[in-house]
């Protein structure tokens, strides 16, 4: 007996070696099993009502309102295990805290409005065609 024990081929798993996240698609893939396999309890229990109701089963009220509790207790928790997600992690939670941390702006200096200098353009078409060339403003108030 022990030399055939020892003969078995043990197929190993490979080793975890990081603390990474189940994929997305398993994810999905395993609220969508869980899913379906609620929603066939739930099936079975209206089958299972109809069937306790042909064979008038002594209880049947209280068989009846835990098949109908099943149908309608199912499909709620049903939906909402497959729109949940695994719990962040430690590590997940420090990086979203990271994030919404309010991080410092640069600020602009600030001045007054008399000591901000402003460009206007104030131009007429002329009719002979000039080209208007562009006069500093403080060249303007000397001339």
């Amino acid at each position: 007996m022990r030399g055939r024990s020892e003969n078995l081929i043990v197929k190993k798993q490979p080793v975890l070696i990081t603390n990474a996240a189940q994929s997305p698609d398993d994810q999905f893939r395993s609220r969508q099993i869980r899913y379906v396999t609620m929603m066939s309890i739930r099936a079975a229990c209206l089958i299972l009502g109809a069937v306790l109701i042909s064979f008038r089963v002594p209880l049947l009220p209280v068989w009846l309102i835990l098949c109908a509790a099943g149908m309608v207790f199912l499909p709620w928790a049903a939906v909402l295990i497959a729109n949940d997600r695994p719990a962040k992690t430690k590590a997940e939670r420090a990086a979203d805290a990271l994030a919404r941390e309010a991080k410092p702006q640069a600020t602009l200096p600030q001045h007054s409005a008399e000591a901000t200098e402003y460009l206007t353009i104030d131009l007429e078409p002329t009719e002979t065609g000039e080209r208007w060339i562009p006069v500093e403003p403080r060249e303007r108030e000397k001339g």
